[in-house]
């Protein structure tokens, strides 16, 4: 059985005054308040979710 691979992803920008889009992105991602983190699955989607709110989060470490 093949490992999948994940990232470690954290909450880096307080969403308070940012469009409700930015928001809803944090909330999948599973982050919700600053310094959290989260251990996803290393998806397209998740990466595109990453990628479109550069500013709030950060990747912290790739596993796999």
């Amino acid at each position: 059985m093949a490992k999948k691979k994940t990232i470690v992803v954290k909450q880096i920008g307080s969403p308070i005054r940012r469009p409700a889009i930015q928001r809803a992105t944090l909330k999948g991602l599973g982050l919700n308040k600053m310094h959290r983190t989260r251990e996803l699955e290393d998806t397209p989607s998740v990466r595109g979710m990453v990628d479109s709110i550069p500013h709030l989060v950060e990747i912290i470490e790739e596993r796999g």
